[in-house]
């Protein structure tokens, strides 16, 4: 007898493939329980043949519910999270009237670990499991944030945001002080429990050429290690991005220039792309990070889903919080799939949930341990009710499958549909 088995019951989605390569019902499994043992997923299939195999586990029953792998959400700010829903202008103007003066808070230590206590408690009461958060230029951000995932057993992603130019003064650092800060939390932090370091130059106009060679060289120091910023976001940016570099071709060159192009980086927004930096972006094998609410509350663009996943793009999903209006990565799935109605590509709500889990560990290079249910592989997992509200149940109650019974929670769920959360196999409320 092992006293930490655990066999859930429900509909158990489980994907073996992507369905942007193969059809939803051939990449997709679904499974009436799953067998949990020391944190990970044991076994999955029917629940007689788990009980069979583990008589003496405990079984807790969410029958109606579908049972996912937790959601991953691929890029956040999670310092921006009190000021989620203010009322934006565009891009640079929401920057320096929002979240740079919101920024500056966080040379105060207490008051980073409480707004990180809060956004992990907000996310997670929302189903998300993993986020790949940028932090503030203050170091102490970072351990804020680590601390707070760590106290949760989280896998989790973040890096302190990197800029000495074109923002106020109080955050900037200098092309040296990023690489000492940043290599300095790589040895604290990265590999420590499931915890990852992200290096992360904020975005190429607040970066000077120094400082993206600095970054660029601790990349290459540190090979494990992802690297996040923002790319062709609006178009008001990407001019800005050629006066200051007029000598690069478009805006991808100045990242790859400076030694900040690889197959672990994650591109955030990558509305306006160029011919030549899609071909190159997935040649490279580098990732696109889809931020759906982001770019239609501050009016970024349409992301061309179709267009890259038709190249064999790696794409993931995320709500960059707070210049995203949710916490809720079911919001995501919604506003990606209202995106691809505007763009030509409708997506099946078995891609949406992929993008969710999936698709974005892809993204973060962790599909090793997280982002589907399959034997060894972590168990961070969500519950969902597929009833959650009136309209919901009553559109529910017509479904003739598993993703006509799931798609009204995409579209108007919120975390009243998260029955419950497992961080390695353990509750979380």
């Amino acid at each position: 007898m092992r006293h930490d088995d655990t066999i859930l019951t429900g509909t158990v989605l489980a994907f073996t493939g992507s369905p942007f390569n193969d059809t939803p019902d051939a990449a997709a499994q679904v499974h009436e329980a799953v067998l949990i043992r020391a944190g990970r997923i044991h076994a999955i299939g029917p629940l007689d043949s788990l009980t069979a195999q583990t008589p003496n586990a405990a079984i807790t029953r969410h029958d109606g519910c579908l049972i996912s792998a937790g959601f991953i959400d691929a890029h956040a700010h999670y310092p921006q999270t009190a000021i989620i829903a203010s009322w934006g202008k565009r891009l640079i103007d929401w920057l320096n009237g929002y979240t740079f003066p919101e920024e500056m808070r966080f040379d105060n230590p207490a008051y980073a670990s409480d707004i990180a206590n809060r956004y992990l408690d907000l996310t997670l009461s929302n189903g998300t499991t993993t986020v790949a958060s940028f932090c503030t230029s203050h170091p102490q951000s970072v351990t804020a944030f680590f601390d707070a995932a760590q106290a949760r057993g989280l896998r989790a992603c973040a890096g302190k945001t990197c800029m000495d130019r074109n923002a106020p003064p109080a955050l900037c650092d200098t092309a040296q002080s990023a690489y000492d800060d940043s290599a300095a939390l790589i040895a604290r932090w990265h590999g420590v429990d499931r915890l990852h370091y992200v290096i992360t130059p904020r975005f190429a106009p607040t970066s000077t050429p120094e400082q993206l060679i600095a970054l660029g060289a601790l990349w290459a120091e540190h090979p494990t290690c992802l690297m996040q910023t923002h790319l062709s976001e609006q178009i008001e940016e990407m001019a800005w991005v050629q006066q200051l570099f007029p000598k690069a071709r478009d805006y991808l060159d100045v990242y790859e220039a400076h030694g900040l192009l690889g197959a672990r980086g994650l591109y955030g927004h990558a509305i306006h792309l160029t011919p030549r930096e899609t071909a190159r972006l997935a040649d490279i094998g580098a990732a696109l990070i889809h931020c759906p609410t982001s770019n239609t509350f501050i009016g970024s663009g349409l992301f061309d889903m179709g267009q890259h996943v038709a190249k064999n793009q790696t794409v993931g999903l995320a709500t960059d919080t707070g210049g995203g209006s949710s916490f809720s990565m079911l919001r995501s799935m919604a506003a990606a799939y209202e995106i691809g109605q505007l763009t030509g590509t409708a997506l099946h709500p078995a891609q949406l949930i992929w993008l969710a889990t999936a698709g974005s560990a892809q993204a973060l290079h962790l599909q090793d341990h997280i982002g589907t249910i399959a034997p060894g592989k972590e168990a961070d997992l969500v519950v969902l009710d597929l009833t959650s509200t009136p309209a919901i149940s009553q559109r529910h109650a017509r479904a003739n499958d598993v993703w006509e019974a799931l798609f009204p929670t995409i579209m108007m769920g919120d975390d009243r549909a998260v029955r419950q959360v497992y961080i390695a196999g353990q509750p979380t409320f």
